[in-house]
């Protein structure tokens, strides 16, 4: 949605023989099966395959291979077979012309996935396991995976899909421990402590055995700090990667701003984060820009995430860990407040993803009470869309503490921005009445806008009047956080279309900054 610097991840293309089937001399084994190969890993990624083995005197008619992958882990792409999800169960069935398997054959299909590190568990052949052992005769297989339904300040509600076979019942563990026994698909785990995060997994059992264990879901108990209502200062996007960024301190003199939301905090590999992914917290340009805003007078918001990069959201592979990741950043800035920027189909289109942040938000705010918390998304032209109404009535099933909602009103189609964004704030006004059953002042105390100066990258058109337009609805409606991207882009150039160090129109240098510190 936003204009950025493009990161490209070069990958050498790998010919992976015996795609399809083929045949080879029968083998001795009296047993199919399934194995896993990584064909090439680049860190974010990997490529693999897994090649099926008919060792049985019998051709195999049919096939499915099914595995777990780790929380946050994910599949793009895959060939030569038919690939489905559940969670973080994967399942990948034979195609039209490769279901055949002769006594002694093979078959192979492959995926690409992500990160480089995750690889497949519990995998499964035709519901047998993958190594060609055999399970415990009768036993129900894995339930599906599991989502947090509901919290309290000394419980967590959780649901799952049923299993196969015949099903006496369900354990529900955290870690060895059984937590809870329960006939039906649904659980709450009681006398828990306010403000704590748990991880459960589900087994199915009957007279035979317990099934293999469902993936894993973690959730965290209500009766974190409450959320700080109050204004906080307009603060545009500053970002030290690209854009021939300007000293801040001297934004700050000519305009009068006091604030600035610094962009982005990523993922350098794992749950490790650097500024853009690649800078580090301190000692680098950013840790100079800041030091810069708060010595003359200034703070900072500290934006996690955006539109493209390696994300912690996805790299994380827990709330807790994310939440960490969360505070190293904290500890080294000092921010006054920390914006979560919820965006592309790998954190906002992404439930698993989101539940981890929403999650990892509450420890955030146990852990910081006076750091506000942010969630900025994108929107439509009269609200959020499927996923932000999902990720709004989802921070409220969670009791998750956020301070703000704000959305990004642009890169939506508009013809008139001014109009558009009214009506994408009120479509946000009435999604959070509708999740909090606040009444409108107080659902306008929990939003923002955050727009995008000039040209959009849909070369949609905000000038200096619309945005000045757009910062009073917000004051006299009482919004609370209002930004922009971004003050590297805040000079003229008429004409220069959509570009990173200016705005692609006629203005005063610094313009839409002075705006937003009316604020």
């Amino acid at each position: 949605m936003r204009f950025r610097r493009t990161a490209i991840a070069v990958l050498a293309a790998l010919a992976l023989t015996g795609a399809g089937v083929a045949t080879a001399t029968p083998a001795s084994a009296a047993s199919a099966t399934a194995e896993f190969t990584k064909t090439a890993e680049w860190g974010t990624g990997f490529e693999a395959k897994y090649t099926i083995t008919n060792g049985t005197d019998s051709a195999i008619n049919g096939w499915t291979v099914s595995f777990d992958m780790p929380a946050g882990a994910n599949i793009s792409s895959s060939w030569d077979a038919v690939m489905s999800r559940d969670g973080q169960r994967f399942t990948f069935t034979n195609t039209s012309w490769n279901g055949t398997i002769p006594p002694g054959g093979t078959a192979t299909f492959g995926f690409v996935g992500s990160p480089g590190s995750a690889t497949p568990a519990n995998c499964t052949l035709n519901g047998a396991p993958c190594d060609g052992g055999s399970t415990t005769p009768g036993a129900p297989g894995a339930p599906g995976a599991p989502r947090i339904t509901g919290t309290t300040d000394n419980s967590i509600s959780l649901s799952w899909s049923a299993s196969s076979g015949t099903v006496t019942g369900y354990r529900v563990y955290e870690g060895s421990a059984v937590r809870a026994t329960v006939s039906g698909t649904s659980a709450t785990i009681g006398s828990l402590e306010p403000c704590t995060t748990h991880t459960y997994t589900v087994k199915a059992y009957n007279d035979q055995g317990e099934s293999a264990a469902s993936p894993s879901v973690t959730g965290t108990t209500d009766g974190c700090t409450s959320p700080q209502p109050g204004k906080m200062a307009g603060a545009p996007y500053l970002y030290m990667g690209w854009g021939e960024p300007p000293n801040p301190a001297t934004v700050m003199s000519e305009t009068g701003v006091k604030s600035f939301t610094m962009a982005f905090i990523l993922s350098s590999g794992g749950c490790t984060p650097a500024w853009d992914g690649q800078r580090p917290l301190t000692g680098g340009p950013d840790a100079t820009a800041i030091s810069q805003i708060k010595a003359a007078g200034g703070s900072v918001q500290i934006s996690f995430g955006g539109w493209q990069g390696n994300k912690l959201g996805t790299d994380c592979a827990t709330p807790e860990a994310y939440a960490g990741a969360v505070q190293r950043v904290i500890d080294a800035v000092d921010p006054d407040v920390v914006d979560f920027d919820i965006e592309n189909y790998d954190e906002f289109e992404d439930y698993t993803v989101q539940d981890r942040i929403l999650n990892a938000l509450k420890i955030v705010r146990r852990d910081n009470p006076d750091v506000k918390i942010v969630v900025t998304f994108g929107t439509t032209t009269s609200g959020p869309n499927a996923h932000g109404v999902r990720l709004i009535n989802r921070a409220k099933e969670l009791n998750v503490p956020i301070d703000n909602f704000t959305i990004m009103p642009f890169d939506f189609g508009s013809s008139d921005i001014y109009t558009d964004t009214v009506n994408a704030a009120e479509g946000l006004k009435n999604a959070l009445k509708s999740a909090y059953g606040w009444d409108d002042a107080t659902a306008y105390a929990h939003m923002g806008i955050s727009g995008m100066n000039g040209l959009s990258d849909q070369r949609e058109l905000t000038t200096p009047a619309t945005w000045t337009q757009i910062r009073d609805w917000a004051k006299s409606h009482g919004l609370t956080r209002l930004a922009y991207w971004s003050v590297n882009r805040d000079r003229p150039c008429p004409g220069g279309g959509v570009t990173s160090n200016c705005s692609g129109i006629d203005q005063q240098p610094w313009e839409f900054t002075r705006i937003t510190a009316g604020f």
